[in-house]
């Protein structure tokens, strides 16, 4: 089944990786820990947009690239988003029960597995990009570069950075330049990385990887936006998932601080500043061209 946010061209790799991910999930019914290996499926499942590798394996296609040899990086990037979940999720965060529509990996196995599952999709994400048999026929410093640019994205700098800004500002005056450094590094980092390491899998130039490098910055911010908006105006059943989380913990959000008006202007800002960034690539962006407007325009 496609994704309605999607065009023809992204829904093959939508199904490509919905696919190809369970098959680098470890799988032993034999194995001790085969709890570990159920959770971490879970934390897979059910979907969500994607987002994540579809860019990869698109940035890989626009760039000349093999997407058939992008697609287990790709499926390593949503290891590390779906990792992600799982902890924010976490009562020590955001004490979220729901994800997807149904509960969330510590309400339906307990916090301590959940908490381990998430340490194992991290980790596991590398065993699959590092993987010899993954990685063949990809030049080495294609694959390190790869590496690091999710590491990167993953660590102190990026995703759990913003999470401890996040933290630390709860119930605290916050202003737009701190919001935009929380998100640059809990939402626009991964999904920054996730095109980068696509054009470093096809041997891009650095023109096109700092071309995708912004791109993936003004796009992760202007889901961000979005999804504050959504949290202001949707139900909890089209998002699958609790809404007004934020406001209840305290978190200051781009509603919070600008209006619903003036986010929808800076996300639609946003939204531009992404499309200009493609023109290195000209035509051949055109997918990503309208997979950016779709995204500004999504209802869930």
């Amino acid at each position: 089944m496609g994704n309605q946010l999607y065009n023809q061209v992204l829904n093959i790799h939508l199904a490509a990786v919905e696919e190809t991910l369970p098959k680098y999930l470890p799988k032993d019914d034999q194995a001790l820990q085969k709890l570990l290996y159920e959770i971490m499926a879970y934390a897979c499942e059910a979907g969500g947009k994607r987002i994540r590798p579809i860019l990869t394996l698109e940035f890989c296609r626009v760039c000349g690239g093999d997407t058939a040899r992008a697609l287990p990086f790709a499926c390593a990037i949503e290891m590390v988003h779906s990792y992600s979940l799982v902890h924010d999720d976490l009562p020590c965060m955001d004490n979220s029960p729901v994800r997807r529509g149904r509960p969330s990996a510590h309400a339906a196995y307990g916090e301590d597995m959940a908490l381990l599952a998430g340490d194992a999709l991290l980790n596991r994400a590398f065993e699959v990009m590092l993987d010899p048999a993954n990685r063949s026929g990809l030049p080495s410093e294609s694959v390190l570069r790869a590496a690091f640019e999710l590491a990167d994205a993953s660590g102190a700098g990026g995703m759990v950075g913003g999470q401890v800004i996040d933290i630390l500002y709860e119930n605290k005056p916050i202003d737009i330049d701190v919001l935009e450094k929380l998100q640059l590094g809990k939402t626009a980092a991964l999904i920054e990385a996730a095109c980068v390491i696509g054009c470093h899998l096809a041997g891009a130039g650095e023109e096109k990887v700092s071309a995708a490098r912004e791109y993936g910055r003004q796009l992760g911010l202007a889901f961000q936006i979005v999804d504050d908006i959504l949290d202001a105006t949707a139900t909890a059943e089209q998002l699958g998932k609790p809404v007004g989380s934020d406001a209840e913990h305290g978190k200051a959000t781009y509603v919070s601080l600008l209006g619903i008006e003036a986010a929808e202007k800076l996300a639609e800002e946003r939204t531009e500043n992404a499309i200009r960034s493609l023109e290195v690539f000209k035509d051949k962006a055109d997918v990503l061209r309208e997979f950016t407007y779709a995204l500004l325009k999504r209802k869930k």
